[in-house]
């Protein structure tokens, strides 16, 4: 007999888990933001300061998401089939952005970037401040992703297409590239959920400017300080429900491309 609780139960246990742990939070959340009519919640939604932080947020963490794209892929390709003295310590450090509280990310990013920097770049207080915390915190993501389908790959393919004259560039789109899409895609959207809620170590480095270096997540604490939590549950709800149709997307391309590419 096979292991494990039976089908209907372990589906059970399973949807009341994630019933209350995900859903009666987001339920609530969507009462609280409704709570003083549609029209105030949208109007404390949709007021200049809120969009211009949830136009920033958005902004980016799409430019951080795309960046890591490439870079997280290239970082993969060189962990996964080069080597290099050192090559176990960069693979360590690739996950440092996971091991650390946000908060001390973005003392670290303080240190390096802020009014007392060694290098001499003072970003604080500026939208600047705001793509390099999120590139910090979302570097692993798509690293992490790919790899795993990057040590899995059948070399034999690559192998046969250089001896019939493909080039390296050609091999690597034709044929290594359309299996990493899925797990890049995939990595995209984790690193772009992560930018979007990131608070620690953007709060630090970019301060709470209106207009200038406000990220939504900053905006909906700054307004649960001020006692507006209808106002904050308002812009989250807005938040939410964007962020979800993006990594409803980027889920629905990466299973295309999983479909094509079988």
């Amino acid at each position: 007999m096979a292991g494990g609780p039976p089908p209907g139960l372990g589906l059970g246990i399973a949807t009341g888990y994630l019933s209350v742990v995900v859903l009666l939070p987001i339920a609530a959340l969507v009462a609280s933001a409704f709570g003083g009519g549609v029209g105030a919640s949208w109007s404390a939604a949709t007021s200049p300061v809120a969009l211009s932080a949830l136009k920033l947020t958005l902004l980016s963490a799409a430019v951080v998401t795309l960046i890591n794209v490439v870079m997280g892929t290239l970082i993969a390709w060189v962990l996964v089939r080069d080597s290099f003295p050192g090559q176990k310590i960069i693979n360590a450090v690739v996950d440092l952005p996971f091991a650390l509280p946000t908060i001390v990310a973005g003392l670290t990013l303080v240190a390096l970037y802020g009014p007392d920097s060694p290098l001499g770049i003072n970003l604080a207080y500026t939208s600047a401040a705001v793509f390099v915390a999120l590139l910090f915190v979302t570097l692993p993501f798509v690293v992490r992703s790919v790899q795993p389908v990057l040590h899995a790959l059948d070399t034999e393919m690559e192998e046969a297409a250089a001896s019939l004259g493909a080039g390296s560039a050609t091999t690597f789109r034709r044929i290594i590239l359309p299996n990493l899409v899925p797990s890049i895609l995939s990595g995209a959207a984790l690193a772009f959920a992560r930018a979007v809620g990131e608070y620690g170590s953007v709060v630090l480095l970019a301060s709470n400017i209106p207009f200038k270096s406000q990220v939504m997540s900053v905006f909906i604490f700054g307004e649960v300080e001020n006692g507006s939590p209808h106002a904050a549950a308002a812009a989250s709800v807005l938040l939410l429900t964007i962020s979800l149709a993006v990594l409803l997307a980027i889920r629905a391309v990466a299973r295309l491309s999983r479909g094509g590419h079988g």
